[in-house]
């Protein structure tokens, strides 16, 4: 199971300060697996990345995911019980070999496309697009490598708006992790919605605690012992712990 050290987290926190997430996980998942040059790794599909993700994730810190949502109704807040370990379970995981450059057909009532999956690199051009509208054109044109209907070539921005939907469909067959919805009903007042999990969003919450949360245990020990941050961050978990322990008086 791949995990990362004490020092891999203070390392990444430190050097994605003001990144995206995208750039991100990939530094997260290129410490992982060093063996992967960080051009593959962020042309990995989005379901593939974030499988890895919940990998890292839970080698890491372990299957307990910390989710909260408020319900868009009403503001009332809602703990969601998921692990690492039910998302990972999830049917539809693209195999190892999986990439962004391999090609997906989408071939029913004469409509012919041919198409790649999204990367998080679509994904973040997306979220800069002036609205929905134009983030759903936006992802059209760099996913869509041909078009066709009934024989005729079709330029993908003159897909109509059934066609895209048939095209964002047939995305979601293709990779079925990449847009991972939670059906949720509000306990205070029965309002029933769907919120997506953002794995990377969610590493980088628990990246910043952690890193935080490591920092203020060097800071004490350095303070009461007088260590090297680096001779701290070589002690096990649990060492750290009774060493803090002792320093408390505990």
């Amino acid at each position: 199971m791949s995990s990362l050290s004490t020092g891999d987290l203070l390392q990444v926190w430190e050097a994605t300060a003001g990144a995206g997430a995208t750039e991100r996980a990939v530094a997260l998942l290129a410490r992982a697996w060093p063996e992967r040059s960080p051009e593959s790794l962020a042309a990995l599909p989005l379901g593939r990345r974030d499988h890895l993700l919940l990998e890292l994730y839970r080698g890491t810190f372990g299957a307990d995911l910390d989710l909260f949502v408020r319900c868009p109704a009403c503001g009332e807040g809602l703990e969601l019980d998921v692990t690492a370990d039910d998302l990972l379970a999830r049917p539809g995981e693209p195999g190892e070999e999986a990439e962004a450059d391999a090609v997906h057909e989408l071939d029913a009532d004469g409509l012919l496309i041919r198409f790649r999956l999204p990367t998080g690199a679509d994904v973040d051009a997306a979220t800069r697009a002036a609205g929905p509208a134009e983030a759903r054109a936006l992802l059209v044109e760099r996913l869509v490598l041909a078009a066709r209907r009934d024989g005729v070539g079709v330029d993908p921005a003159e897909l109509d708006e059934s066609e895209q939907t048939r095209l964002a469909e047939s995305l979601a067959a293709a990779d079925p992790r990449a847009e991972m919805l939670f059906d949720l009903d509000c306990h205070a007042c029965r309002h029933p919605w769907q919120t997506l999990f953002d794995v990377a969003e969610c590493f980088e919450h628990q990246l910043a605690t952690a890193s935080r949360h490591l920092l203020r245990e060097v800071h004490a020990l350095a303070r009461g012992y007088g260590w090297r941050e680096a001779d701290i961050l070589a002690l096990s978990e649990p060492r750290r712990r009774v060493y803090l322990e002792m320093l408390n008086g505990e």
